[in-house]
């Protein structure tokens, strides 16, 4: 079948058979590899993208889903060349070492500071719990999404 995505704020066209995951469609059509396929559940965050301004997992959502929404990857995030404030407050802090958790926990923590600009730590942890780090820099994430507060 024949979807119309709206991906990072360009029309995108893609052929894709009814079901297919939109990772799959994001990844291998239109090469947007910074979405990762991790558990392929929705349970470990890396797939992560933005739906409309929603952190939602793209490993389960069928592609025909996605159709007439905005979605935002990590690849949409920066602008102009500048990063995303949270992607420049994750490299201050230093909040990552394998980064096969960083761009779905990037997404939901710039879903949270569009909701909620100024989230108590609490809030933040709540926001992320839905992401696995293999690498436990669990503390040093919640900086960065503090200092991007800021």
């Amino acid at each position: 079948m024949r979807y119309e995505l709206q991906v990072n704020g360009v029309q995108q066209i893609v052929d894709a058979p009814p079901g297919t995951s939109l990772t799959s469609v994001l990844r291998d059509d239109l090469g947007l590899t910074a979405t990762r396929l991790g558990c392929g559940h929705g349970s470990c965050g890396a797939c992560y993208v933005l739906l409309d301004g929603s952190a939602v997992a793209s490993c389960t959502m069928p592609v025909d889903e996605a159709v007439g929404h905005e979605i935002v990857t990590v690849e949409g995030l920066s602008q102009g060349g500048q990063l995303h404030p949270v992607q420049e407050a994750f490299l201050k802090e230093d909040a990552m070492q394998c980064g096969a958790c960083t761009s779905g926990m990037l997404i939901s923590a710039v879903a949270l500071l569009d909701e909620n600009p100024h989230p108590q730590e609490e809030e933040i942890r709540e926001a992320l719990s839905g992401h696995l780090c293999r690498c436990g820099v669990y503390g040093r994430i919640v900086k960065a999404v503090e200092e991007a507060a800021k």
